[in-house]
């Protein structure tokens, strides 16, 4: 089983045999997309898109991590295609992992799930940045004076 990653420019310029270590930044956006088995680049260029369109939105703070993509090679599968990410978000660390029977699935799945997990990550950012009114005993808004 060969582990190789794949990068947009990668799609088509090099020999499927090659090992190819690199990430691909957009606007803080870098996730290094890896395939074991017998992942062809059409499927890699899809999953690769599909993460991007994910996190590669405006409103997110940095992101990087790593997407594993394997098919597995027994015909007898029902869902042979697998992947795992492993994300962060600023502070926060997204982990997704998801199966399914074809390569456009997984990569939709992966889309879905990582954009729902980024969202509720950016959402605890907001509200926990959000500074609540304090306690009175510390000069905040209360239906009496302190003394």
């Amino acid at each position: 089983m060969t582990t190789r990653d794949i990068t947009p420019h990668d799609v088509s310029a090099h020999d499927v045999s090659t090992h190819d270590v690199s990430t691909h930044d957009v606007a803080a956006l870098a996730v290094r997309i890896r395939a074991e088995g017998d992942v062809d680049r059409e499927a890699l260029a899809y999953v690769r898109a599909k993460v991007e369109a994910a996190l590669g939105r405006p409103g997110l703070p940095a992101v990087g991590g790593e997407v594993r993509v394997v098919k597995a090679s027994a015909h007898h599968a029902e869902q042979p295609w697998s992947a795992g990410a492993e994300i962060r978000v600023g502070n926060t660390l997204l982990v997704v992992h998801a199966r399914e029977a074809t390569a456009h699935e997984l990569a939709d799945r992966l889309q879905d799930l990582l954009r729902g997990q980024a969202d509720r990550a950016v959402h605890r950012l907001d509200t926990a940045r959000r500074a609540a009114t304090p306690p009175p005993w510390r000069r905040g808004e209360s239906g009496g004076a302190m003394a």
